[in-house]
């Protein structure tokens, strides 16, 4: 399996030192201002255009940051989601809590992040659902799952490195059509709709893991049969 992708960090370039920046701290440094905008412009020219004016960074050296148009801009707000979900929830942290509340613990920080800017993440889901940015949006919705997993203290490479991440995928994207719609009082419902979620993926790998203990247990025939041709001596 290849390398795992290093946690983002946040992005501490200051704004008045973009002039000097590399396009990776532009696109940084942009991608908040630019969700800011995008959910009254959308994620198009005008609320990239709008954001490097206000961080004094020329209109062509914005554009040159996002080559790939709408979606590179919300690929990037997502990491900086991602860098601001680790800064408000170190390691120290997180390593004080039981492990079943840690991913929990890790979707609210998202959902809080987010929370302004529901609008500019509506507009964003309707863009990565188009079939040309289908792909994208999958890997970008796996890559948050990699990162909340492995904040969480997962070091799984075996098959179960991709199941949970498969499964955390799945509730995360559902956790966030619920919150989209959800106007109860600090979104209890999506946080109720979360945690029951999370329970049954729990559920799931007690239930596996305990299936796969009893697998270890069980005669194998293959080696029953490789007994038979190669004695032990």
């Amino acid at each position: 399996m290849a390398d795992p992708i290093p946690l983002p960090v946040p992005v501490t370039t200051p704004v008045n030192r973009l002039a000097d920046a590399t396009l990776d701290e532009i696109r940084a440094a942009l991608a908040p201002s630019i969700a800011d905008n995008a959910g009254f412009d959308g994620w198009g020219d005008a609320a990239r255009d709008m954001a490097a004016d206000q961080a004094g960074v020329d209109r062509d050296v914005a554009r040159l940051a996002f080559p790939g148009g709408a979606v590179d801009m919300i690929a990037a707000w997502f990491a900086q989601v991602d860098a601001e979900m680790l800064a408000r929830l170190p390691q120290d942290r997180l390593m004080t809590m039981k492990v079943r509340d840690r991913i929990p613990a890790l979707v609210e920080a998202r959902l809080d992040i987010v929370a302004p800017n529901r609008e500019a993440l509506r507009r964003a889901l309707a863009i990565l659902a188009l079939p040309q940015n289908a792909v994208r949006g999958i890997k970008l919705g796996w890559h948050a799952a990699d990162v909340m997993w492995r904040a969480a203290g997962d070091t799984a490479t075996d098959y179960n490195h991709y199941t949970k991440r498969t499964l955390l995928s799945g509730v995360y994207a559902a956790t966030i059509t619920v919150f989209l719609d959800d106007a109860s009082e600090g979104h209890a419902d999506t946080r109720a709709f979360l945690a029951r979620r999370i329970w049954g993926i729990m559920r799931f790998e007690r239930i596996k893991n305990r299936m796969v203990g009893q697998s270890e247990l069980r005669p194998s025939l293959s080696r029953f049969v490789g007994r038979l041709r190669y004695p032990a001596v």
